[in-house]
Order: C-alpha cells, then sequence, then structure tokens
C-alpha cells in the first residue's frame, strides 16, 4: 500500500438470519444519511435534523469532527459493505456502533418489529496487502451485479456482456461507484483521493475489469478449439 500510516478495513454485516435490511429506496436513503450524520465525534442526536439528499449531495454541508474516512460502500438487499480508515483512535468501533445502532432503531420503528436487525458485530478485515488493496473497491462496487441478469457469476470472472453490466453500474446509485466515476451522487460521504491517485479514470478502469471477465469476446474461440 502506498499510504503506510493508513490502516484500511473492509467492513460489512448483513441482517440477522439473512434477512432484508433495505426494504425500499427510503431505507437506503436513511442509510446514507446516517454514513454521514454518525461519522461525527459528538454523540448520537435523534433529535437533530436529518440532512437531505439534495444537501448529501452537494458537500456543502457543515464541517463536523470525523472519525472515519469512508473510502467506499455499497448498500445490497441484507447487507453492506464499507471501506473505512480510522481519523482518531476507536472510531472506527465508534462509528460502526452507532451506525448500526441508529439504523436498527430506525427500521425497527419503521416495520413495527422489535429485536436485533444485524446478525452480530460487524466484521472487520484489515486490508494488509497490495493485492488486497487494489482489488477491494473493484469488489464492493461489483456487488450490484447480483442483481442483474447473465451477471452472478462475476465473482468467478465470468460476465455475459460487460457492456450491459458497466451500464448497470452506471445507474445503481447505492453505492460510491458514481462518485468515483466523477458524477456526484453522495459526494459528502466519501473521500475519494486514496483511490483516484491509483486508478485515474475510474470508469475506464472498471470496463477494462469487466472485459476481462466477459465470455462473449472468448466463446467463438473456445467452441472451435
Amino acid at each position: 500500500m502506498e499510504n503506510e500510516a493508513l490502516e484500511l478495513y473492509h467492513a460489512l454485516n448483513r441482517g440477522v438470519e439473512k434477512r432484508t435490511i433495505f426494504m425500499d429506496d427510503s431505507d437506503h436513503a436513511r442509510f446514507v444519511h446516517n454514513l454521514y450524520e454518525f461519522n461525527d465525534s459528538a454523540p448520537a442526536n435523534n433529535d437533530r435534523r436529518l440532512a437531505s439528499m439534495i444537501e448529501l449531495r452537494s458537500q456543502s454541508l457543515v464541517p463536523r469532527d470525523t472519525i472515519v474516512d469512508v473510502h467506499g460502500w455499497c448498500l445490497m438487499g441484507n447487507h453492506y459493505h464499507l471501506l473505512l480508515s480510522e481519523k482518531v483512535e476507536g472510531g472506527l468501533s465508534l462509528f460502526l456502533r452507532k451506525l448500526n445502532v441508529g439504523y436498527a432503531m430506525y427500521f425497527n420503528e419503521k416495520y413495527k418489529r422489535t429485536g436485533t436487525l444485524f446478525q452480530g458485530r460487524t466484521k472487520k478485515i484489515h486490508i494488509t496487502s497490495d493485492a488486497y488493496f487494489l482489488h477491494i473497491l473493484h469488489y464492493i462496487h461489483l456487488n450490484p451485479l447480483d442483481f442483474l441478469d447473465g451477471a452472478t457469476s462475476w465473482r468467478m470472472r465470468e460476465l455475459e456482456d460487460a457492456h450491459s453490466a458497466l451500464a448497470y453500474l452506471d445507474e445503481y446509485r447505492w453505492s460510491s461507484y458514481m462518485d468515483y466515476c466523477g458524477r456526484k451522487n453522495f459526494p459528502s460521504i466519501l473521500t475519494t483521493a486514496l483511490y483516484t491517485d491509483v486508478f485515474g479514470n475510474y470508469r475506464k478502469t472498471i470496463a477494462s475489469f469487466l472485459r476481462d471477465m466477459d465470455l462473449s469476446e472468448v466463446r467463438p474461440f473456445l467452441l472451435n478449439d
């Protein structure tokens, strides 16, 4: 890794018994808000006004005493992925605890349920190798391909149509992918400098990555072999 002082973590958690934790877009939006709201050394305040989606997309919010940097994120149906580094000692655990508790309180109140929402403590994987560092942002951003027919084998580096996969990612707003591609989605919650320095034009990087998986490119040769 280029910045030896930076401790980078892949954080992920899912719903208890793999239950869906994002039922609709308003749930996604609330979690995005929480990524902003709870990234603060101040205690969580349920009475604080919710930042609007317009504000979260504007980068014009009042600066806060943030405790982590969010380098990447993606929300799926029953789980989430975050790429984080600490800015203060203990910031990672504090942020994840506030994030999970705050979202669970919102979800349980909205859907009139009780009990645990997440399956346990958020898993935190320390990224210690260059290979993992270079792969993890792509992995997080490619997760939405699980929703696309013909793309669910992407983890095995197999795709039916790279063009369709790229088009799908371009329209999936519940991740940091758009912001990395230069389209303002939720830039107020994101720190892109670390990976922008590595990849440059991120959309071109992903497009090339997907083309390397495209079975349609190699299938004619395999059939004639």
